[in-house]
């Protein structure tokens, strides 16, 4: 055992880590696409209507998520008054919750070290910090996941560190996974934990779900109560309202992108087995952990230790859940992540004094060091294929050469950090490169790609050329078009085919055609538009953009 000393100062150090990992760069870019823009500009809308239950993506009903996380970033920017800061910190904020439900309830279950190698596990897995430094709700969804696992699992497992049943943990289990449902409708998920437990229950392992005490059903019930926290006002407005978008709203919100989108996916199809690609891949190096602890795992598991079967079998249930659907995307198990994290925790002490593992970890920084050095290298001093492809999609030749020293400079750092802890302290020098990625990624490769990503360069290069007293109307726009405006713009519809948006852009233009622009995706423009008057602003996001003035479309009619 260690001094208590020396297990807070471990304590305390993982958590300064994990702050600086997932909090680097917050407040120092604006939302990039796919998601963000849409989110933010939602979140603003609300505050700017003062219409906090139905969404609106510009003039329209947004129907595609349930409100909660844009309420979050409502309120963070009430209480912060900053974009930049307000639209990633419902994100962090769950992510640190995620880890702090993982460490906590592995020191619950095994002991203090326990919960931090867990915690470290989680951290440094790929896709858990990517998710958690980007505004998207998968990681306000997994975290609401991983809430209902630790509420149930307190409450379930009989361990001589922990005594259920816990009540308010069963109740926050429960309520955790109804919040989870009306952020994103999987938080049930949370919920499949109490198959392996009844079933584990039914075998005679240490795991009880205390079914026949009446107290059972206040679980129920606080998934019904924190469901209805959005649900009741909504559909209470909803009926009230006597516009038919809005029982299309209710209509799409709660069938059509549930039950109808896993049903019968329309996008991102996938084969059967792409998950386990995407944990091959987007879960390093936690993962490179795996061929020694599933060996581990099968002999706790002859022992009966529901601390490990819990966990695991809802990890695989998880699986077999998103691979049905014809539809997939990679985040859409991570929230299987948490809880084989948790599972490998208890064993990674052990694991990590095998001379197999040591070589795999040092291995993975030294492949993972080289390949950033190299590249950098080729950028800075070449002109290799995927750099050009990247630099013209995105109008970034002015930033090339930086983004070329950063990613070198990234490189070198992890050559450091190889000669720094060498081959006895392989984990050390393999969470020194990592950590100084994500930091690296915060407080410079982003703000050097904002620009672009964020389509603010753009929208500032427009403001300029038409002048601050021109109107500006938007056709084939995206989100982060209508976020980054410097003015008030008009806007056409959204989700309207594109050659419509461009006529009826065309006909406001021409109430006021010496004052009023448009901006127009290349793909819309009409073939009627003098393109020799028009001012091609070149790409962002990946999509060419024209500025239209009113004598460019006077062939128009």
């Amino acid at each position: 055992m260690l001094p208590t000393t020396a297990r807070s100062r471990d304590t305390w150090l993982f958590w300064i880590i994990a702050l600086l990992v997932l909090g680097a760069g917050l407040g120092l870019r604006d939302p990039w696409p796919a998601d963000e823009p849409r989110f933010t500009l939602v979140a603003r809308q609300m505050i700017e209507s003062g219409d906090w239950l139905f969404p609106h993506r510009g003039h329209e009903l947004y129907s595609d998520k349930p409100p909660v996380f844009m309420w979050l970033q409502a309120i963070a920017y009430t209480i912060f008054g900053n974009w930049r800061v307000a639209f990633l910190l419902p994100s962090l904020l769950a992510a640190l919750g995620t880890l702090w439900c993982v460490v906590d309830l592995g020191t619950r279950l095994w002991t203090r070290r326990v919960g931090v190698y867990a915690g470290y596990a989680l951290l440094f897995a790929l896709q858990f910090t990517w998710q958690a430094k980007k505004a998207q709700i998968d990681p306000l969804v997994v975290f609401w996941i991983t809430l209902g696992n630790y509420g149930l699992l307190r409450h379930v497992l009989q361990t001589a560190r922990n005594q259920g049943p816990n009540w308010p943990m069963w109740m926050l289990g429960w309520a955790a996974a109804a919040l989870g449902v009306i952020s994103k409708g999987v938080g049930f998920l949370a919920l499949l934990m109490l198959v392996p437990a009844g079933v584990a229950s039914l075998r005679g392992w240490n795991v009880k779900v205390h079914v026949r005490d009446a107290r059972f059903w206040l679980g129920p019930l606080a998934f019904v109560l924190a469901a209805c926290v959005w649900l009741v006002p909504m559909l209470i407005a909803a009926i009230g309202n006597a516009g038919p978008e809005y029982r299309a709203y209710v209509d799409d919100i709660l069938v059509r992108q549930t039950a109808k989108r896993y049903g019968a996916s329309w996008d991102h199809g996938q084969p059967v087995w792409y998950f386990l690609e995407v944990m091959a891949t987007m879960w390093l190096p936690t993962v490179l952990a795996l061929p020694w602890a599933i060996p581990a795992w099968r002999r706790r598991l002859r022992r009966r230790d529901p601390r490990y079967l819990l966990p695991l079998v809802w990890w695989l249930l998880v699986i077999v859940f998103f691979s049905i659907p014809a539809g997939k995307r990679d985040m859409y198990i991570l929230p299987a992540l948490p809880m084989m994290a948790l599972a490998l925790g208890p064993l990674l002490p052990g694991l990590m004094r095998k001379p197999g593992v040591r070589r795999t970890a040092f291995g993975f920084t030294a492949v993972f060091a080289l390949a950033m050095l190299l590249g950098g290298l080729a950028m800075w001093f070449g002109d290799p294929g995927f750099e050009r492809r990247f630099v013209e999609e995105r109008s970034l030749e002015a930033e090339s050469t930086a983004l070329a020293m950063c990613i070198t400079a990234v490189g070198v750092w992890g050559v450091l950090c190889l000669l720094w802890a060498g081959p006895r302290r392989p984990f050390a020098g393999m969470i020194a490169l990592l950590s100084g990625l994500w930091v690296a990624f915060g407080l410079m490769l982003a703000p050097l790609l904002n620009d672009s990503s964020s389509a603010r360069g753009l929208m500032t290069e427009v403001g300029r050329r038409i002048g601050p007293d021109a109107e500006l109307g938007l056709v084939a726009w995206r989100e982060q078009n209508l976020l980054m405006a410097d003015r008030r713009v008009a806007e056409f519809g959204f989700k309207v085919d594109f050659d419509e948006q461009m006529q009826r852009g065309l006909r406001w233009q021409r109430e006021a055609p010496a004052t009023r622009w448009l901006l127009v995706q290349d793909v819309a423009l009409a073939s009627c538009i003098d393109a020799a008057r028009t001012q091609h602003l070149g790409n962002a996001n990946r999509r060419g953009w024209t500025l239209v003035p009113g004598d460019a479309a006077a062939g128009c009619r």
